[in-house]
């Protein structure tokens, strides 16, 4: 039917006036998105967007806690000095005599530089390093992805509110030739003016329904701006590629679903590790700490004035290891111990539970695009009929064999599907995001 896809063709074309507009974004300057297709929200989000930043901050904030945490490996070295002047010199006894000991000024300078050997706590950050890093990694691919489905939702509901616009100002012109048509006929007595006031109650809710459409849809720009980082002041229209628009919109339901796609049992899997890890340093704490140190120093004394202190040094050096061994501690080592594969049971069944959930979502996302997907083509077909049945009436009322009630039945039946078309169109593009959602196939461009 030749008709078919006449309102497809009419949504897209709104949209494909505005293509021409795309490469304006590398030179739009203060107004980086003046005119953007999807793809170029969607990149402009993901380096401005909130949310993200946050997350690329979290990972450098998560690389210098590593670097700290393993600098423990590197040698320590610290100064310490020391003055004091002794009011009463201390005194002791020996045979029969009381002797004193020290000086009335003593001060001392010492520098000493300690290696860790072993140690279970730089053991643990060594090992969990790794995971540590991965783990911000995902978080961030997370917010990525959270980030591209709701920008790519954001777009597509701006566009069918842009459309709904289009429909309802042909319905208004429309109204309003009938409203005209109907004045001249009850002017001239050949209708009663309840066909007049009829039509113009209808032209005034479609006026109402306009200006509740272009409100909502500034709200939508609005929302669309904050999703990509844009500030209040600056301009955002959109763009798009109106040839690919009907490709899109569909998606292979037969795709298997992998567990290791979603990022959030990646995630799950990384707290694993991480988990296992701190079993593991639980057990390492029956290692001995074991450590080398070096220092050396410069001791002062005299029972002259403060001025004669640090005339003459009187230079030490220590060279050593210390090795620290943990006997006995209450138990409280065992209870960690059992305390932390506790903890990695529980983390099991958390993996089990987010497989049962990822199940769920993606059979919900998939039934609702293939339901979603039915309510498109159907709506396709009444719009079509709805046209045929506009026209016929139109051509019957203008020869005065239908009434004007007839009309304007006919009239809102064609504007209902025309809107209902465009709501099933987005919530088909709407629920394949969904079901790439769940599928875990949308990765972000610098993640592939």
């Amino acid at each position: 039917m030749q008709m078919r896809y006449s309102l497809f063709l009419l949504f897209i074309s709104f949209i494909s006036r505005q293509a021409m507009a795309q490469d304006n974004l590398a030179n739009a300057g203060t107004d980086p998105l003046g005119q953007a297709t999807l793809q170029q929200c969607i990149d402009y989000a993901l380096l401005h967007q909130t949310e993200v930043r946050q997350a690329l901050i979290d990972e450098e904030i998560g690389k210098r806690d590593i670097a700290s945490a393993l600098s423990g490996w590197f040698p320590q070295i610290n100064a310490d000095a020391s003055y004091n002047h002794n009011i009463k010199i201390p005194t002791n006894v020996i045979g029969d005599q009381v002797i004193q000991f020290g000086q009335k000024n003593t001060s001392a300078l010492t520098l000493q530089a300690d290696q860790k050997i072993l140690d279970p706590s730089l053991i643990q950050a060594s090992k969990a390093a790794k995971y540590v890093k991965i783990q911000n990694a995902q978080n961030t691919e997370n917010a990525k992805i959270n980030t591209i489905v709701s920008v790519s939702k954001a777009f597509y509901d701006i566009l069918t509110s842009e459309e709904q616009l289009k429909i309802i100002d042909e319905n208004i012109v429309r109204l309003e030739k009938q409203l005209k048509d109907a004045r001249a006929q009850y002017e001239t007595g050949l209708v009663d003016k309840t066909d007049f006031k009829r039509a113009q109650i209808a032209l005034s809710t479609t006026k109402a329904d306009r200006k509740r459409t272009e409100e909502m849809l500034k709200y939508k720009y609005a929302y669309l701006k904050e999703l990509v980082g844009l500030s209040i002041e600056q301009e955002l229209k959109l763009a798009y590629d109106s040839g690919s628009m009907e490709q899109q919109m569909l998606i292979d339901t037969t795709e298997n679903l992998h567990f290791r796609n979603r990022i959030e049992f990646r995630q799950l899997e990384t707290g694993m590790q991480l988990q296992k890890l701190n079993t593991s340093y639980n057990k390492w704490t029956f290692l001995p700490n074991l450590s080398a140190f070096y220092n050396y120093g410069w001791d002062y004394r005299t029972n002259a004035g403060f001025s004669d202190l640090y005339r003459v040094d009187y230079p030490r050096s220590v060279l050593g290891v210390t090795l620290s061994l943990p006997i006995f501690q209450g138990t409280k080592r065992l209870q960690e111990i059992r305390k932390s594969k506790l903890q990695e049971q529980r983390l099991a069944w958390d993996m089990v539970n987010t497989k049962n959930q990822i199940n769920t979502q993606y059979q919900q996302a998939l039934a609702t695009y293939k339901s979603n997907l039915n309510d498109w083509k159907t709506a396709q077909e009444n719009v079509e009929l709805s046209k045929e049945v506009y026209n016929t009436i139109k051509l019957q009322y203008d020869e005065g064999i239908k009434t004007y009630l007839d009309l304007m039945t006919a009239e809102t039946d064609l504007r209902t599907t025309q809107i209902n078309y465009l709501n099933a169109m987005y919530a088909v593009l709407s629920g394949k995001l969904d079901v790439q959602q769940a599928l875990g196939s949308i990765i972000p461009a610098n993640d592939n």
